[in-house]
């Protein structure tokens, strides 16, 4: 992957992490409209839904929503759950829709691994949405003090099956859940947006290194694609393998959990 490409996801997946690490407030939010936001990421729209999506969000910004309408959204999400539309991966994954359970302690073994950790558990739990994305950012380029991009330090079959086993796993439930329940338009086409560019980031890693999407990320091409049902199986055996001495499987991770 080459440098310029790598400093320009990165780049989508900084202002990514912003809008879902906080609520908007005036400065942030003139600064959308400047930019023609989601004009200038890097993943353009590659399909009826992306197009979709990225209209929905300029529409979105367009729109006069008020900063305390944004934030009791914002909290509705990230901070009470009040939607259903937990921002935690173990409440999708485990079989009592708990925080903290396996998916915090893996994902904190594979951060701890890259030699990345969460900059405060006690504030976000490490199956944090944008802990999961921050971890992204960091895997695609660990930046040199000129902040630029060493060539082929970016593992794509690392980040291909991160994405596939964690973020792009539960991402579309919550995105679907998110994108139904919201007061204001603009966190409706965040979540919606967020969904298609990890697919479309996701495809690109398939394009780049023979790594077919599954078919909770995939668009309408015509793939050989793993099913969910297999995906859901591969985390369960995964899981059972590292539970196997403490106690025996009683569910299929993802296979009963959150749909909408």
């Amino acid at each position: 992957m080459e440098a310029e490409l790598r400093d320009a996801l990165a780049e989508d997946l900084d202002q990514l992490i912003r809008l879902h690490d906080r609520e908007l407030d005036g400065e942030a939010l003139a600064a959308l409209r400047a930019a023609d936001f989601p004009g200038g990421l890097a993943l353009v729209a590659d399909d009826a839904a992306a197009t979709v999506a990225y209209a929905n969000m300029a529409a979105a910004l367009r729109e006069t929503a008020t900063l305390d309408e944004l934030a009791a959204d914002y909290a509705a999400i990230y901070l009470n759950n009040s939607f259903g539309a937990s921002p935690y991966e173990s409440v999708w994954l485990s079989d009592e829709h708990l925080v903290c359970d396996w998916p915090m302690f893996e994902l904190r073994e594979i951060y701890a691994a890259s030699g990345w950790r969460a900059p405060n558990w006690r504030r976000r739990f490490d199956d944090h949405l944008v802990l999961q994305l921050q971890y992204l950012r960091q895997v695609l380029g660990n930046a040199v003090p000129q902040r630029r991009f060493l060539l082929g330090a970016v593992d794509l079959e690392k980040m291909a099956n991160f994405i596939d086993q964690h973020i792009g796993y539960w991402l579309p439930d919550w995105a679907q859940r998110v994108s139904s329940h919201c007061d204001t338009r603009f966190y409706a086409a965040l979540a919606e947006l967020s969904y298609v560019w990890l697919r479309r980031f996701r495809g690109l890693l398939a394009d780049m290194h023979d790594l077919p999407l599954p078919s909770r990320l995939a668009d309408m091409h015509d793939l050989p694609l793993p099913s969910r049902e297999q995906m859901a199986a591969l985390i369960s055996r995964k899981l059972a393998l590292d539970k196997a001495d403490v106690a025996p499987m009683r569910f299929m991770p993802g296979g009963q959990g959150p749909s909408w």
